[in-house]
């Protein structure tokens, strides 16, 4: 869900990360779904409406103005009621000084009202944005040329459109659905310019070679993965929070809701793990708990054992070391260092890599959330090894197996049929 933070209190860090870190596409190896020198495009924070990084002044006009509205409606709440009427309450620090104690107040969009202000704001974007593609469709000063033949088009943008899906088999799609296409074809000729395919979205040496591509190839389209484009249709503007492929599954549940499932083409994405200590990744756990333990003598299991670590205790415990590694401080001491590699050697030379601070230092609200937000160490911790092999034998919780050694008399003597013949009665 959507989320705000408020914070009060005194004895914050300087160098606190106040949002979760990202490792580097080259580590993770996963390629984004936007090729282009702009980079990936960027969602607001308050609704589902995205920019292409290279249109910053629109994203943040689009920003101030619907984080003005939103801040100016809670700004009047707070002051009606208790902000903890609305906000849950994480306090960080709970066993230490107070002085070093800080709260988190939580507002998201599970709270009826917050996700009520929410839709409000989406139907007015929906308002703008429709208001917008008529103006596009009722205006006649429409004037440009074709990208692939340099004809030129006057009147309205549907001639356009058309005659590239008619002529050069290239269709971004009904002209009803369209908004904001001048600056929709503006995109699409800047990477024609750039020699880069609309589809696959390589780049080529010429304009020859590009052609040749697209039509062997048949990439006269683009990219329907790309988010780049999903602000130039409508269909994403239609409901909060869902894209133009959540909404078009929606409608075709139900026609194939009785086929069975094929998961013929399924292609499972590998695993790409990175260590604590240094930029190695393993597309396996055991090789990325292999590699900690032989090169940085780090032994996550034996850390869950002798301390009998629960399953959010290790998240916590994970987030904690990525944090202070990633400001270059030793999560045992907290000596601060002024590379990461300093760091490391410290770790090693001092013996403090197996060694912790007290529970209560890292075992804190605020390490719920993660330090990367692409950690994939996160998603193969465990809860303890008796857990995942079977029934815990030092649980005192009897498990009794259900009696069906006589089915024939349990349906006969089952209260249903009582119920079935007295509603039967009263028929």
């Amino acid at each position: 869900s959507l989320s705000c933070f408020y914070q009060q209190g005194v004895g914050a860090k300087q160098d606190c990360i106040l949002e979760p870190l990202c490792f580097p596409e080259h580590l993770c190896g996963s390629a984004s779904l936007t090729s282009s020198s702009d980079g990936r495009p960027v969602t607001c924070s308050l609704c589902s409406d995205s920019f292409p990084a290279s249109e910053k002044d629109q994203l943040l006009k689009h920003m101030v103005f619907v984080a003005y509205m939103y801040m100016l409606y809670w700004k009047k709440r707070f002051t009606e009621q208790p902000i903890t009427d609305f906000c849950s309450v994480i306090k960080t620090n709970s066993e230490g000084p107070v002085e070093q104690q800080e709260h988190y107040f939580l507002l998201c969009d599970a709270l009826p009202e917050d996700r009520i202000l929410r839709e409000q704001l989406q139907q007015r974007r929906l308002e703008e944005v429709l208001d917008q593609q008529q103006k596009e469709r009722d205006d006649t000063t429409f004037h440009r040329a074709c990208m692939f033949c340099s004809e030129e088009f006057t009147g309205n943008r549907s001639s356009l459109l058309n005659h590239m899906a008619k002529e050069h088999s290239f269709s971004i799609g009904l002209p009803d659905n369209i908004v904001y296409c001048n600056e929709f074809l503006n995109t699409l000729e800047w990477k024609l310019e750039n020699m880069q395919c609309l589809y696959c979205e390589k780049t080529f040496r010429d304009k020859t070679t590009l052609k040749d591509h697209m039509r062997k190839k048949q990439h006269r389209r683009i990219n329907a993965r790309n988010q780049e484009y999903d602000r130039f249709y409508v269909i994403n503007y239609l409901e909060l929070g869902k894209t133009w492929e959540e909404v078009q599954s929606e409608d075709d549940r139900e026609l194939f809701e009785d086929e069975d499932d094929d998961w013929s083409d399924w292609q499972a994405h590998p695993v790409c793990a990175v260590c604590l200590f240094c930029e190695q990744q393993a597309e396996t756990m055991e090789k990325i708990y292999t590699h900690m333990e032989e090169t940085h003598e780090f032994d996550l299991h034996k850390l869950k054992t002798d301390l009998s670590l629960k399953f959010y205790q290790q998240v916590k415990l994970v987030n904690y070391i990525r944090r202070e590694l990633h400001q270059c401080r030793c999560y045992c001491c907290q000596e601060k260092f002024e590379t990461k590699e300093e760091l490391v050697q410290h770790l090693v030379n001092t013996g403090h890599v197996m060694q912790l601070p007290e529970i209560s230092h890292w075992d804190q609200p605020q390490y719920y959330f993660p330090t990367y937000e692409n950690d994939a160490l996160l998603t193969a911790l465990s809860d303890s090894e008796s857990e995942s092999e079977g029934p815990n034998p030092s649980s005192e919780v009897p498990v009794i197996a259900e009696d069906i050694s006589n089915l024939k008399v349990i349906k006969q003597t089952s209260v249903l049929n009582k119920l079935l013949k007295d509603r039967g009665g009263s028929n």
